[in-house]
């Protein structure tokens, strides 16, 4: 059996989108070219930005296509690196940043590289389950502060951030505010009028469309500057001609998720909770991480002493099962998850977690071939290490 639990690295394409994008392959004009050929590439870039608008509840001049959810991050954290030399006439923004300990890396090295060309990063703690510290973003925000970069849902643990209260707070402080919802949308329901943010990121790959797309979302009226220069495309906010194929992919998987996400949310709850119960039945000595109730019903991330991430990644791909260890992005890295040990993982335990995410294709039958695969594996794994560790001492003793 083939079993894909890694959806929260990517998703397959939808069947509906990958027979809209199909029937437009020979659809090659230039959305900016003012021919039939151009002028019909245009109305599709338009109405998938129609679409993308309502899935969100913006206004189509509020969305800006992108390369991709990183880019999207890139391009808001910029505008704060040098608050003197905004390319807005007359604008000066303040240039302090609050980001959280457990962003995607895409916002972590971005704010890291900022901080070396002026910018000022200060990081919340989060709790246990990965909640961040409101009390400590009351003291953190301040006059000096332009904005606050919070993710809605995390890609690792799948902890759901209060977005609507954190964005109160940063607008009272006189702040701007952006949530990376890349895993969010298409999970759980995203208004940006109801959330009240400047700034929201999607990703297509997330939400069974084609990679290398995505959006961002600018709320009219906020300010903002163009990080890809050279180009009039999206009404001078990113240059570069359209990935007009890619965008009208987006505008179809948005639909599509508009139209199943409610009732697979519940599938893939129940489908979570059978999966939980039946590794804490069968395997002992085991962590959950992350929060037990506002979380991402379709990722667990849960811990097992004495056996490796890695290890178990590697024994179950040969069981036909597909799991990561933590971030897609990050995970040519042997460092342990920072987002585990943000939530106060030690080392050891983080380095033997991995991350199970279920998407629209998951069944109850990979439920239970994962739960008859994961303990045999487990102990395999278990037996080894204490082996070798046994096999180490004797060796030393001699």
């Amino acid at each position: 059996m083939k079993v894909y639990f890694d959806h929260n690295a990517t998703t397959p394409l939808h069947p509906e989108v990958k027979k809209e994008m199909t029937e437009a392959m020979e659809m090659f004009g230039n959305p900016s070219s003012m021919h039939a050929w151009g002028r019909e590439a245009r109305a599709n870039v338009e109405d998938a930005r129609r679409r993308v608008a309502e899935f969100i509840g913006a206004t189509q001049e509020e969305v800006v296509f992108v390369g991709s959810g990183s880019e999207a991050n890139n391009t808001v954290l910029s505008l704060f690196v040098c608050a003197s030399n905004m390319c807005i006439p007359g604008t000066r923004m303040r240039s302090t940043i609050i980001t959280t300990k457990i962003e995607h890396p895409c916002v972590l090295e971005t704010s890291e590289c900022l901080a070396h060309r002026g910018a000022r990063v200060k990081y919340l703690d989060v709790d246990r389950y990965g909640k961040v510290d409101l009390d400590q973003l009351e003291e953190m925000l301040g006059d000096d502060v332009g904005l606050v970069s919070v993710m809605m849902a995390n890609n690792e643990i799948g902890t759901l951030q209060d977005i609507q209260t954190i964005a109160k707070m940063a607008h009272e402080s006189g702040a701007l505010m952006h949530t990376d919802a890349v895993q969010a949308a298409g999970k759980v329901p995203v208004d940006v009028s109801l959330l009240d943010v400047d700034f929201l990121t999607v990703s297509a790959h997330k939400i069974y469309g084609p990679k290398g797309v995505g959006a961002l979302y600018v709320k009219k009226g906020t300010p903002y500057c163009p990080l890809i220069r050279g180009g009039h495309q999206e009404r001078g906010r990113r240059a570069g001609t359209e990935n007009t194929l890619g965008i009208l992919g987006l505008g179809k998987a948005v639909e599509m998720r508009m139209q199943e996400m409610e009732e697979e949310e519940l599938r893939l709850a129940a489908m979570k909770s059978t999966l939980k119960k039946g590794i804490e039945e069968r395997i002992d000595d085991i962590h959950f991480n992350g929060h037990p109730v506002d979380s991402l019903s379709n990722t667990l991330n849960v811990s097992f002493p004495g056996a490796e991430g890695e290890a178990i990644l590697l024994y179950l791909d040969l069981e036909g099962i597909a799991v990561s260890t933590g971030s897609a992005c990050a995970s040519g890295s042997l460092d342990p998850s920072h987002v585990l040990l943000a939530t106060g993982v030690d080392a050891e335990r983080a380095h033997g977690s991995i991350r199970i995410s279920l998407g629209r294709g998951s069944t109850m039958q990979e439920v239970e071939y994962m739960l008859d695969v994961l303990p045999r594996t487990i102990t395999r794994i278990r037996n080894m290490s204490t082996a070798y560790i046994k096999g180490g001492a004797h060796a030393a003793s001699r």
